[in-house]
Order: C-alpha cells, then sequence, then structure tokens
C-alpha cells in the first residue's frame, strides 16, 4: 500500500560501509512512503526510517537539549534542522557548545541558545522551558540520566502528569520487517506487578502512535513455563490474566515467554506451545532493568539495530539516549518524539 508522504531511499552500499556504528547509512528524500497496514487499517509504521519521514509530515516542533555541549548531539540538531525535522533550543555551557560547534564546523546561527553551567542546573533549565510549553519535546543531551531523571521526576517542576513514568525503546532490527518496542531498559529497576500494568499502558500507547492499534505484548522470563521459584513468570501469568479480564487493554498480552517464544513462531512451534500469540509479540516486556538494558544494548551493538527512546508518564516527549548514542541514533528519538506529541495517544 503506497501512501502520501515521503520515504527516505539509500544507494546500494558494501557490507562494511552500509552502516554507522548504530547502524544507519546516508539517506535522501522522495516524495513517496510504503506503509503496512493495522488491524484498524491506518497506516503502521514498520521501519525508523518511516518513522523519520512521517514525522517530516507533522507539524514542526522545538526541541529543548539538555546540555547540549556535545559533538553528536549537536551533529544531530544540525541535521534534524537541516532536513526540516524540527527547531532547537540548546541549553549547557555555551563556551563549551561553541568550541564544540567550532571543531566540527557547525554553524550555531539558526539555535536559540541558553547558558547553564553544570548538569544539575541545565537539565532545570531545559525541564523548565518544556514545562512551560517553549519547547515541546525534551532530547538528553551530555549529562547522566540520573540527573536528568531527578529534574524530569520532581513534582514542583511541571512535566508530571500523575502516570507511572517508564521508558520504552523502539528497535529497527536487521533481518526483522517489523518494529519491536522493548520497556523497560532504562528507568524502572525492579517493576512489580501493578507498575509492570503501568508500563505495558505506556508502551502500548508508543505502539499505537506507529500505527499498531492491536499490539501483541510478550512478557520476557527465564522460561515459558511458570515456577514459583521465578517470580517474574508468575507475574507474566498475572499478566495475561489481567488481559483476559480487561484490566490490562487495548492490546494482547501473551507469556510467560522465554525470548525465542515470544519472536518467533517456528520456535514456539518447536517446543510444542499451544499458544496463538506465542512468535508474534510486538512489544517485549523485560523482567527489570537489568535483563531490558542488556537486552537492548545487545540489540545495539551485536544485531546493529537502530533505535529510538522515549520516557512516557509525562506531559511532553522527553527522549532518552546513552551518551555514547550516535547523532543518528538522536535523531531517530526525535522524530519519535515528534510523533508522540502529536498523538492523542499521551494522554
Amino acid at each position: 500500500m503506497i501512501s502520501p508522504g515521503r520515504a527516505r531511499v539509500q544507494a546500494p552500499a558494501t557490507r562494511d560501509d552500509e552502516n554507522d556504528k548504530n547502524g544507519c547509512a546516508p539517506l535522501v528524500f522522495i516524495q513517496s512512503m510504503i506503509y503496512r497496514h493495522g488491524s484498524q487499517g491506518a497506516p503502521m509504521l514498520t521501519s525508523m526510517n518511516s518513522i523519520i519521514d512521517k514525522a517530516l509530515t507533522l507539524p514542526r516542533q522545538t526541541v529543548a537539549v539538555a546540555c547540549a555541549q556535545d559533538a553528536e548531539a549537536l551533529r544531530a540538531v544540525a541535521e534534524a534542522h537541516a532536513i526540516g525535522l524540527a527547531d532547537f533550543i540548546l541549553v549547557g555551557n555555551t563556551d563549551k557548545i561553541r568550541a564544540i560547534a567550532d571543531t566540527i564546523e557547525l554553524d550555531l546561527a539558526p539555535f536559540e541558545m541558553l547558558d547553564a553551567r553544570g548538569e544539575t542546573c541545565g537539565a532545570a533549565t531545559t525541564v523548565g522551558i518544556v514545562a512551560s510549553g517553549r519547547a515541546q519535546i525534551l532530547l538528553k543531551g551530555f549529562l547522566d540520566s540520573s540527573v536528568l531523571f531527578k529534574a524530569v521526576l520532581d513534582r514542583n517542576a511541571g512535566l508530571r502528569n500523575g502516570s507511572t513514568v517508564s521508558h520504552t525503546v523502539v528497535m529497527d532490527v536487521p533481518g526483522f520487517d517489523k518494529l519491536y518496542l522493548l520497556t523497560d531498559a532504562a528507568m524502572i529497576i525492579r517493576p512489580d506487578l501493578q507498575t509492570k500494568r503501568e508500563i505495558v499502558l505506556n508502551a502500548v500507547k508508543v505502539a499505537r502512535a506507529l500505527g499498531n492499534a492491536d499490539p501483541v505484548v510478550g512478557v520476557l522470563c527465564e522460561s515459558e513455563k511458570v515456577n514459583p521459584k521465578m517470580p517474574a513468570t508468575v507475574d507474566a501469568a498475572a499478566l495475561v490474566e489481567m488481559n483476559r479480564t480487561g484490566a490490562l487493554p487495548g492490546c494482547r498480552v501473551g507469556g510467560p515467554y522465554a525470548l525465542d517464544n515470544a519472536i518467533s513462531e517456528e520456535a514456539a512451534r518447536h517446543k510444542g506451545m499451544n499458544d496463538p500469540l506465542a512468535g508474534k509479540a510486538d512489544i517485549l516486556l523485560a523482567p527489570d532493568l537489568a535483563a531490558g538494558n542488556i537486552f537492548y544494548k545487545s540489540l545495539m551493538y551485536f544485531a546493529r539495530a537502530r533505535s529510538a527512546g522515549v520516557v512516557m508518564g509525562t506531559k511532553a516527549p522527553v527522549l532518552l539516549n546513552s551518551r555514547a548514542d550516535s547523532h543518528q541514533t538522536k535523531i531517530n528519538a526525535v522524530a519519535l518524539g515528534i510523533l508522540m506529541a502529536a498523538s492523542a495517544e499521551r494522554s
């Protein structure tokens, strides 16, 4: 199905040069976009490129960058601005921002800058800009995640909306023809059952913003069998029951699943699983932060996946990246943030 819009195409590349360190290559734009369709007929985005292309069709947003004194962050800002993705406010040590910009030959003229020295000040200033509506999206620059979390989670800062705050990362994995959502790989260390329910509901909002009207949630565990000695499997069974009774709406939940059973129908059949959702997961719920974070970074560095992460449960999208992420990963996140800012699914 071909729909109006923009798409990104790339020239053929060799195996050695087709990906940068996070698995992306230079791209150009043309006036068409290919979608898969969700269960209710809405276009369903199936690649990171399609997320960027969709974002380019939406109203232009302003992104505030916390502690922007970082070469990769500034490269992302420059490229995203050049292709018309967003406008930016750079918050941080302006002397360092200018010095880095000179080194990488980046023109700062299109960007507003606000001087904020130190991570704590930079984070608080950026949160204030977004909470006031001056910017619609917050992008993490070069600062520790815990410092940014503290500013975002401050109930007096104005970004909290009363919901559980969790992180969902969208993964475009080579060899797979759809996007996977992984949660939570960045924020909640050891979620209990009720918190897992809230994490799933947040991830479902992201899936629906990507056009997936009926996502399948795979609850990841050590085993596909419920075992009282493995608490994650017990939680998985409880989440499935919540979903069955309507206490966890908007999706279909399956589990407990070992990873292979969540994403491979063949593996599930080989194990003799009589589960109609096995192998069909769109959203992967990690049992805890350690498992989710290791899985996420394994996909990034071993599988060369492309990713975009967003914090849910806030009044505006907060884009959380590793300080080691490439500028393209930050651009991916900005595109996802634009989709979420435009989506009614945030509420």
